[in-house]
């Protein structure tokens, strides 16, 4: 059985891969759950449903290609996400620092989806604890779970994700039974209506941790068909299957709350069952970023920060987040999210394929089943770091286009252009560098 806690230094090795839907089953968790359906929510109700459609179309080919492409890095080298940031492009420290990236992105994650939590129990209970309360004490509570170990949550949430699809399939056929075509060419009647190019980077953003994320898994992975099997299944469960179910659900009843649309169509059970689905997902949110952030400020300074205390920390800080409003700025937080990974998965993507910096000292020490040495590892990728904060600024800044791919066009354009200017200003063997004959 895979354990993607193992290997966290090191290669997996050829023997300990496992088959496609060892992989892909965990894969397509990541973007079957809520938030997908918090995404198609807010396009359905801020477009019509073709445009939603061709929004999520255009946002898959993006992702699908990033995705693909770091997969099959990680399947190649048998190594996680963090790890091959080291030899593409950013080196050690700026690895520790897309780590930390992650973290924080996965702080944000916990108050959108506590802020969900907080909603629909506020909802059961008829309003009386309001939502503030409501958020502080759902947030507490399951930061306070994590930090100590509560398996029975665990095992209970595992459950309610399958049940959540599930949910999603029922409530999609008793709302759209009967429909109408016609009316899906028409323009939702939202007070914030979307373009094309801001949905497109809203898809992206909404899945694009996953991408960062997937050589982590894939590093299991046995051949490239299994690489790309997995990304066209999770692609076609969560962006067409629950995002595009979502959508024609919001636009039919005509709002993007998650909590009315629940209410609406299933009551009490509805509730429950995204009550548990956020105790999953904030399980992972929080169990994860709180590794990231111990894992960056060791790297960093060589402080060791302790489990329970970092994760309480990062806990009250994400349910801070939820009473502050996160949730209102639910479409500002994956705008954000769409236009700062896609420069550092480019960069990555570029290095490992085109300037293959670093691909002889990966493929020698593949061959041996190490890793490569400390010599043989760049300290800090400055080139990579100063493109990803260019890369992101002209994403945030230009209106014209789609944002997603402004900032990762530029990205990748500024980082080739400062890796040929530095070769030629100084000899590779001086540049921490070693190039391919």
């Amino acid at each position: 059985m895979m354990q993607i806690e193992d290997y966290p230094l090191s290669r997996v090795p050829p023997d300990r891969r496992v088959s496609f839907l060892s992989v892909a089953v965990v894969h397509m968790g990541m973007l079957t759950a809520l938030d997908q359906f918090m995404l198609g929510a807010v396009l359905g109700n801020g477009m019509s449903i073709a445009s939603a459609l061709m929004a999520i179309l255009a946002g898959s080919v993006i992702f699908g290609a990033i995705t693909f492409g770091l997969g099959y890095a990680g399947m190649k080298e048998g190594l996680s996400g963090s790890l091959l940031a080291r030899w593409c492009g950013f080196g050690r420290v700026g690895s520790i620092l897309i780590g930390l990236i992650v973290a924080i992105s996965l702080l944000g994650w916990f108050g959108v989806q506590n802020a969900i939590f907080a909603r629909s129990l506020n909802f059961a209970l008829g309003g009386g604890p309001g939502f503030a309360l409501s958020a502080t004490l759902s947030g507490l509570l399951l930061t306070l779970l994590v930090a100590f170990g509560f398996k029975a949550l665990r095992f209970t949430a595992r459950i309610a994700v399958p049940l959540f699809v599930g949910l999603v399939a029922l409530i999609a056929w008793q709302t759209l039974s009967g429909q109408q075509v016609p009316p899906l060419l028409n323009v939702a009647d939202s007070v914030t209506p979307l373009t094309i190019s801001a949905a497109v980077t809203l898809v992206v953003g909404g899945a694009i941790v996953a991408s960062l994320m997937t050589p982590d898994l894939t590093r299991y992975s046995r051949s490239t068909r299994h690489v790309a099997g997995t990304v066209l299944l999770t692609i076609i469960a969560g962006e067409f299957v629950i995002n595009g179910l979502a959508i024609m659900i919001s636009h039919t009843l005509h709002t993007a709350d998650v909590v009315t649309i629940m209410s609406q169509a299933t009551g009490g059970i509805g509730l429950l069952l995204v009550v548990f689905s956020t105790l999953r997902i904030n399980d992972l949110n929080l169990y994860s970023s709180a590794l990231g952030v111990i894992n960056a400020v060791e790297g960093l300074c060589g402080k060791k920060l302790r489990y329970r205390s970092t994760t309480l920390a990062i806990g009250v800080l994400g349910t801070l987040l939820s009473v502050l409003g996160i949730l209102d700025r639910f479409v500002d937080f994956l705008t954000l999210l769409g236009v700062v990974f896609p420069p550092i998965l480019g960069i990555m993507l570029v290095d490992y394929f085109l300037l293959r910096s670093q691909r002889a000292v990966l493929e020698s020490s593949r061959r041996q089943g190490t890793l490569p040495g400390d010599a043989e590892t760049p300290t800090c990728g400055w080139p990579a770091i100063a493109a990803t904060l260019a890369g992101s600024t002209v994403g945030l800044l230009c209106e014209w286009g789609v944002p997603t791919l402004n900032a990762l066009v530029s990205a990748c354009l500024l980082y080739a252009l400062q890796k040929q200017f530095q070769n030629r200003v100084r000899p590779a063997a001086f540049t921490g560098h070693q190039r391919d004959p």
